[in-house]
């Protein structure tokens, strides 16, 4: 072969699309190298949730002695804003700067609050665990530890609804998909990269080192996302006052929409039944089977990386014909022999086998997740398609943070039942109350299977064509 065909620009461009990951949603306008320090702020984002919900929860429950409900409430708490993704993506929309900027301002805003929610956490989290009888220190750590992940969760929802807004803003319309299944992706390596390092940073566990490694993520996350906004987004005319009643006459639209609503309800069901573990998954690991904060921590880069496998593999799925609320079921199913290795691992004391239970409910609860997205990509009124988006992601939040605070409390009812003799001799043991949190979640997924069967009668009517997943409203 010619030396000089094997280095000539067009050759290296096909090889590159060819071999390097996403390297096809690059284009001319938005070339790789400021996508990629674009996608940074999702990167920032994955790695605040393995610390909110892979590592400072077992880190509360066990070594601080916090109670499940308390942290089941904290670690929820920075999805209150979760409803407010849709209205917050119109206002960006919308924004009348005086800078003539849109998106940047949010993104900025919620840099902020992150990182001031971080910086004071470690210390909040310390005054919990001081003597119950010190009960003004215990109040002050519980009123701190729930502003802290209340700012956190605010900038978390702003910064990802803007960025991915201002995703949408700069990239080619050819290109978008392929953008934001970019970010998407830079979201979960982000929580699988996390959680591998404060793992490693927490294996040698102390109150100093807790604090050291939370404000040292509070600076991180600053700098990625000062990194990820720098100049992204040019400057335009300012924009007058916003259209009266506009968001309002938009969300009656959507819910006009046949199936709508059917939709929504079974996204919220599948989103609980598959975030119930979330907080006590970790806890688990620890306190039935004996893990440290190193392996638990762990249990978080194994499940988002199952996700990120399912993703990967949902395109193959559609490009074979499959159904997108058949994919959904087909992850509702897995599901359970999921849930069923986690509970089977506490009997049997087998680490591995939890570990391969987490993996798993990882991968079954991406597939769910990737086949709802293209479902609502597949629903009429196009230009209703980022609201319907929007939608999708308040919901799926909204249910995840509500199942994380119901987890916890069920896990705390039922154990206090089992070890107080409530429940019978045999059932005496602290892995009574996380074995019915999981078995909840078991009959909950039949009852998600049940809700998808009307779907799947409309979708089996549509043409799912092949195409790259991702819209720029696409939330995490």
């Amino acid at each position: 072969m010619n030396i000089n065909r094997l280095l000539s620009p067009a050759w290296a461009m096909r090889l590159t699309q060819k071999y390097v990951p996403f390297a096809d949603a690059a284009s001319a306008d938005l070339p790789l190298a400021r996508l990629l320090r674009l996608s940074l702020f999702q990167l920032s984002i994955g790695m605040t949730m393995a610390l909110l919900v892979g590592t400072l929860n077992r880190v509360m429950i066990v070594e601080l002695g916090v109670p499940a409900w308390w942290v089941a409430f904290s670690v929820a708490l920075p999805l209150v804003f979760a409803p407010l993704r849709a209205l917050i993506g119109y206002r960006s929309d919308t924004h009348p700067s005086a800078l003539g900027l849109k998106r940047l301002p949010y993104l900025w805003i919620g840099t902020l609050l992150m990182f001031g929610g971080l910086a004071i956490m470690p210390f909040a989290l310390l005054l919990l665990s001081v003597d119950a009888t010190l009960w003004k220190e215990v109040w002050a750590g519980r009123i701190g530890a729930a502003l802290a992940f209340l700012l956190v969760g605010a900038g978390m929802q702003i910064s990802q609804t803007a960025g991915l807004a201002l995703a949408s803003d700069i990239s080619p319309e050819d290109k978008r998909p392929r953008v934001v299944a970019l970010l998407y992706s830079m979201l979960l390596v982000g929580m699988i990269a996390g959680s591998a390092l404060l793992g490693w940073v927490l294996t040698d566990f102390s109150p100093t080192r807790l604090v050291q490694v939370v404000q040292g993520a509070a600076v991180l996350v600053a700098v990625l996302n000062i990194v990820s906004l720098w100049k992204q987004e040019p400057r335009g005319a300012r924009r007058g006052a916003r259209q009266a009643n506009g968001f309002s006459h938009s969300w009656q639209r959507l819910m006009a929409i046949p199936k709508i609503r059917r939709f929504l309800w079974t996204v919220g069901l599948g989103t609980v039944a598959f975030s119930m573990q979330d907080i006590v998954l970790e806890p688990f690991g620890g306190q039935v089977l004996g893990m440290d904060v190193s392996l638990t921590s762990t249990l978080t880069a194994m499940s988002a990386g199952g996700a990120l496998l399912a993703f990967v593999l949902s395109a193959r799925f559609t490009r074979h014909g499959l159904d997108t609320i058949r994919m959904s079921a087909l992850g509702a199913l897995l599901g359970l022999p999921a849930f069923a290795c986690v509970i089977f691992s506490a009997p049997l004391a087998s680490p591995l086998l939890f570990q391969i239970g987490a993996a798993l409910i990882g991968f079954a609860g991406g597939l769910f997740s990737v086949g709802m997205l293209l479902t609502a990509m597949d629903f009429p009124e196009r230009e209703l398609t980022g609201l319907v988006l929007g939608a999708w992601g308040a919901v799926q939040a909204t249910a995840a943070g509500v199942a994380m605070a119901v987890g916890g409390v069920l896990r705390d009812v039922v154990s206090g039942l089992a070890t107080s003799g409530w429940l019978g001799t045999a059932l005496n043991s602290p892995a009574t109350g996380y074995s019915f949190v999981f078995h909840l979640e078991i009959y909950l997924l039949f009852v998600v299977l049940i809700a998808l069967g009307p779907l799947v009668r409309r979708s089996s009517h549509q043409s799912h064509a092949a195409r790259p997943i991702g819209l720029a409203e696409m939330p995490g």
